[in-house]
């Protein structure tokens, strides 16, 4: 078997296939939610601490000079990319959370017990057979006045 034959028999398995689907629509989800943090969330919350926009937050480290560019070490994108980062962690775990409730249902569901095999009924018969004759053969006696004198 060639190298590009091998190659194409592993890219064809389906772990592969299933893999690059999940991470193609993982990263489309993850511009989602940048957008989710950076278009909806963050603007509400900079207004209600006082009109701030968080990506313009920073620590000037050197300033510019001449036509060199200032040093800014930007914490507002980074805490930007936290809150992108909480975003997707709770909506990963939200989804993980319904499947392992999906999954819980169809196990929680009791199976009908199997229906017992020849040989068991023949052995339940053969029990409750045993069952009656025990009981017919040990029939307690009436009690006996004891003799008087």
């Amino acid at each position: 078997m060639s190298f590009l034959q091998e190659f194409r028999k592993f890219a064809m398995r389906g772990n592969v296939v299933d893999l690059a689907v999940g991470v193609i629509i993982g990263a489309a989800f993850g511009k989602i939610v940048s957008s989710l943090v950076a278009n909806v969330i963050m603007p509400p919350l900079g207004l209600l601490i006082g009109g701030v926009d968080f990506r313009s937050f920073g620590w000037v480290l050197k300033p510019a000079q001449g036509d060199t560019p200032a040093v800014v070490l930007q914490y507002g994108i980074f805490l930007q990319n936290i809150f992108d980062f909480l975003i997707v962690a709770l909506a990963v775990f939200c989804v993980i959370k319904l499947i392992n409730k999906l999954h819980r249902k169809h196990e929680d569901a009791p199976a009908a017990p199997p229906k017992p095999s020849a040989e068991e009924t023949l052995l339940t018969e053969i029990r409750d057979l045993l069952k009656q004759q025990n009981q017919a053969v040990a029939t307690p006696l009436p009690p006996q006045q004891p003799p008087t004198l």
